[in-house]
């Protein structure tokens, strides 16, 4: 994406602190043996209350509204219910 004016540059801004926020929040709030099913939705409450929304889950049908990589994955990982 490209910022052309401050508008959009005012835009990226909050929601850049919206998700700084909301990835804090969620790493204070996981627990060991926690699904990440939990852990996705307990974010996709924080950034709601943004008004945030997420694109890959609205415009994409990815299956989460975060992408949770457990240990030292670094790949996209999806939200499940029973274990990682």
């Amino acid at each position: 994406m490209s910022i052309t004016n401050e508008y959009e540059l005012s835009g990226m801004q909050k929601i850049s602190e919206a998700v700084a926020y909301t990835l804090k929040a969620m790493t204070q709030y996981a627990q060991p043996g926690m699904c990440t099913k939990d852990l996705d939705e307990y974010g996709a409450k924080i950034l709601s209350g943004f008004g945030a929304k997420s694109a890959s889950h609205l415009t994409y049908g990815f299956p989460g509204w975060t992408y949770i990589s457990v240990n030292n994955e670094f790949c996209h990982g999806i939200p499940a219910e029973n274990g990682f």
